[in-house]
């Protein structure tokens, strides 16, 4: 549980630091004998704040009662 909290807490922190990743594929469009022409084609993937912040509150839940469950009391 402690480890799954610690993911949620670090993706809840990169959902809030960047709002949207860009990544590119290349296609090719056209290939007639020795000839080739390739597209860069950009793909965006956007993060949601409030998925950021629902992440950030679920993992410090996880990390703290990961952390009472485990304490002697």
């Amino acid at each position: 549980m402690r480890t799954i909290g610690i993911i949620l807490i670090v993706f809840g922190v990169i959902a809030l630091a960047v709002p949207s990743i860009t990544f590119f594929t290349q296609e090719r469009v056209a290939d007639v004998g020795f000839f080739h022409i390739d597209v860069s084609r950009p793909h965006t993937i956007i993060l949601n704040p409030v998925a950021g912040i629902v992440a950030l509150i679920v993992g410090a839940v996880l990390l703290l009662s990961g952390r009472r469950a485990g304490s002697p009391v």
